[in-house]
């Protein structure tokens, strides 16, 4: 008998106050969790990889086969650094990547919709599925010293995020997406 395919999920993030790394961490761990079930069920197994924007390339991009992009909203829009990203990687992905799944992460001291919806123009340009409503934590930091304060997400919002994470690992297992 030979053995499944292992398919990766991508996790790419920039945090500058710690809120979305805590968010990242929390869906690749359980995405990690569910890997391993999913193994141990004998499906196929789940390569789970977390990097910061700045480490990410074209070739983790072209290597996966779906996604998570985690990043704070800054003047109510992504991270630079998640946006050099995109620039960094867009051509080099384009029509490569077509069809395949992804989510979205924020961490907003606003709404949070306006990075939201520039992370979804992005994937729209690269033909990606979106397989979940961007998650979007709000921390309510509305003053200077809130908004560059280390931030930490509450145990709910850590929960959206580990379930995120599952259900992209399970589905990347089963073949749903």
């Amino acid at each position: 008998m030979s053995q499944p395919a292992v398919k990766t999920l991508l996790v790419v993030y920039h945090s500058a106050t710690g809120g979305t790394r805590q968010m990242a961490e929390a869906a690749c761990a359980a995405a990690q969790a569910a890997a391993q079930a999913a193994a141990q069920a004998a499906e196929p197994t789940v390569a789970v990889r977390l990097l910061h924007a700045a480490e990410a390339g074209v070739a983790d991009v072209l290597a996966a086969d779906g996604y998570v992009f985690a990043t704070p909203e800054n003047l109510a829009a992504i991270s630079g650094q998640l946006k050099d990203f995109f620039d960094r990687c867009y051509y080099g992905a384009l029509d490569q990547i077509n069809g395949r799944p992804y989510a979205l992460l924020v961490c907003a001291g606003s709404d949070g919709q306006n990075a939201a919806r520039q992370m979804a123009r992005i994937a729209t340009g690269w033909r990606l599925n979106a397989v979940a409503e961007p998650l979007i934590v709000c921390t309510h930091a509305q003053t200077p010293e809130a908004i560059q304060a280390p931030k930490h997400i509450g145990a709910d919002d850590l929960a959206r995020c580990r379930a995120l994470g599952e259900a992209l690992a399970v589905g990347l297992a089963i073949g749903i997406f």
